[in-house]
């Protein structure tokens, strides 16, 4: 299996560009998975503690808009989140895109932060705090949204295969995110794969495995990472990965 995984820049004529090149680089390289950022496809709204209906109701059009450009990544599985409509309330969910089934709900964002840049309780609800992974293609895949990497309930008890982790920035006041990311994939022998945006928000995409090894980071120069992996069933359920090539 091939892992993508991806720091886009937040600028939409910026992403529009590094879009297409990020479509040439799965194409090229026959990736079975890629990780796009946290709601990547609109700009970041909530650094801002004012909500605004009209941003937010552009926000969710500008994701229902890019769904269809989605399909330019298959046969890939695709993971990231959006902003949804849900009732009266609003959320930002993980979702799993694949074809034929289109978008799969995988998670809904349950810890906010309040943080300078991030005032993302100001924008959307925190749902009740759920993690089931999902299974696909015989794959289990769960997801933790940004700061849900700090959050103190999580995936322990669960043994999932690919942990993805969707990003907008970092909260660097609570450490080293890759250090923390580690830890998450040794807790739960998952591969840990993570992508954000680029520039002020950090980047710094990575892919590590579930011992907690960092096979590989994207930079400011190579935003796009794949590497392939095999999966391997031990005794008593537990999975791991080996690396074959970057």
């Amino acid at each position: 299996m091939k892992i993508t995984v991806c720091e886009l820049p937040d600028r939409r004529k910026s992403f529009d560009t590094a879009w297409v090149d990020l479509v040439e680089h799965v194409r090229g390289e026959n990736s079975d998975l890629v990780v796009l950022p946290d709601m990547p496809f609109s700009a970041w709204f909530a650094g801002s503690d004012r909500f605004d209906r009209s941003v937010w109701a552009a926000a969710v059009h500008a994701h229902d808009e890019w769904e269809h450009r989605l399909r330019e990544m298959s046969p890939a599985i695709v993971l990231a989140s959006r902003p949804v409509d849900f009732g009266n309330e609003r959320y930002d969910e993980g979702f799993l895109w694949e074809e034929p089934l289109g978008l799969l709900s995988v998670h809904a964002k349950s810890f906010l932060p309040d943080t300078k840049g991030a005032r993302e309780g100001s924008w959307y609800d925190s749902a009740t705090a759920e993690f089931i992974p999902l299974e696909v293609r015989g794959l289990r895949i769960a997801m933790l949204i940004g700061s849900e990497m700090w959050a103190p309930r999580g995936y322990d008890a669960e043994t999932v295969d690919v942990l993805a982790i969707p990003r907008a920035g970092d909260m660097v006041e609570q450490g080293d995110c890759i250090e923390r990311a580690c830890s998450l994939a040794q807790r739960t022998h998952a591969f840990a794969v993570s992508s954000n945006r680029s520039g002020t928000f950090g980047g710094r995409a990575w892919i590590i495995s579930p011992e907690g090894q960092v096979l590989g980071t994207t930079s400011a120069d190579q935003p796009f990472l794949s590497m392939e992996v095999a999966l391997h069933a031990t005794p008593g359920e537990c999975r791991h990965f080996d690396v074959f090539a970057h």
